[in-house]
């Protein structure tokens, strides 16, 4: 159980810096890190790259170099 607890709050940290860095809700990500942990982790990528194809528009295409 303490071992649960321990992986949600850093889960939570790690979804509060990360939503920080890509411009989302920082607190609201926080926040369901708290409550579900590592298992929200698919549809945080989702949301970033949302985030980013709306920032940059999507007709818009960016090539890594």
């Amino acid at each position: 159980m303490l071992l649960a607890f321990i992986v949600s709050v850093l889960f939570s940290f790690y979804y509060y810096v990360e939503s920080y860095r890509s411009a989302l809700p920082a607190k609201k990500w926080a926040l369901v890190g708290l409550l579900f942990g590592p298992f929200v982790l698919p549809m945080f990528s989702i949301s970033q790259h949302m985030a980013l194809r709306h920032a940059r528009g999507f007709q818009n295409t960016y090539l890594n170099a």
